[in-house]
C-alpha cells in the first residue's frame, strides 16, 4: 500500500512537472502586438525661405529653381501617429504631419513617413526612443508652385505613461533628407509634443 502510494506520488509529481512548463511556455512565449494612436503639434524650420535662383543670364519662368535656406518663420501644425508594438525590440511608427500654419508667402508643407521605432532606454514612467522614418513629403512653394519629393527622417524622443492607456510624448525631435529637391536637397528639422492612447 505504501509502495502504492509512493508510486502514484511520483507520477503525480512528474505529472505536474511536465504539465507546468507546458503551461508557463506559451504565455511567456506569446508575442502581443499592441497598437497606440497620438495626436501632436509640431514646429518645423522647412529649410526654404521662398528665394528663387536662375541658372542663366536670361531668367525665363522654366529655369527658375528654388534655393534651400533657412527661414525666418517655422511652419506650425498639427500631426498624427501610430505606434506598432510587436515585441520589446521590432516596433513600427507612422506619421503624419500638415504644418499650415504661420505661413510665409503661402508655403507650408505636409509628411507623410513610417519606419521602425527602438525603445532606447526605460526609466521610471519614460521611455527614449530613437526612430528612422522614410516616405513622401509635399511642399507649396509659393506662386502656385507645389510638388511631392521622397523624404526620410532621423530622430527620437521621450514617451511617459500616465496610467495603462494613456501617455504624453514629451518631445519628440526630428531631422529630415529631401534627395531631390529643384537643383538642391533640402533638409527640414522640427520637434512635436502630443499625447497618446493605447488601443490594445
Amino acid at each position: 500500500m505504501k509502495r502504492t502510494a509512493f508510486v502514484l506520488s511520483c507520477i503525480l509529481v512528474a505529472a505536474a512537472a511536465v504539465a507546468a512548463p507546458a503551461q508557463v511556455d506559451p504565455s511567456a512565449s506569446a508575442r502581443q502586438i499592441s497598437i497606440t494612436v497620438g495626436g501632436e503639434a509640431s514646429v518645423f524650420q522647412p529649410d526654404f525661405a521662398g528665394d528663387w535662383a536662375c541658372g542663366g543670364k536670361t531668367c525665363p519662368p522654366a529655369f527658375f529653381y528654388p534655393l534651400a535656406e533657412a527661414a525666418n518663420t517655422p511652419l506650425i501644425g498639427p500631426g498624427a501617429f501610430v505606434d506598432v508594438k510587436f515585441s520589446r525590440w521590432v516596433q513600427l511608427e507612422g506619421e503624419a504631419r500638415w504644418l499650415r500654419f504661420n505661413r510665409f508667402e503661402d508655403i507650408h508643407e505636409d509628411n507623410y513617413l513610417i519606419g521602425p521605432r527602438v525603445p532606447v532606454y526605460h526609466f521610471w514612467k519614460a521611455t527614449l526612443y530613437g526612430k528612422g522614418l522614410v516616405g513622401f513629403s509635399r511642399m507649396d512653394m509659393g506662386f502656385g508652385y507645389h510638388g511631392s519629393f521622397t523624404a526620410t527622417a532621423f530622430g527620437g524622443g521621450m514617451d511617459v505613461k500616465l496610467n495603462k492607456r494613456i501617455s504624453v510624448r514629451a518631445f519628440d525631435a526630428e531631422y529630415q533628407y529631401w534627395p531631390v529637391w529643384g537643383n538642391s536637397k533640402l533638409f527640414p528639422y522640427g520637434a512635436s509634443a502630443g499625447v497618446s492612447y493605447k488601443i490594445f
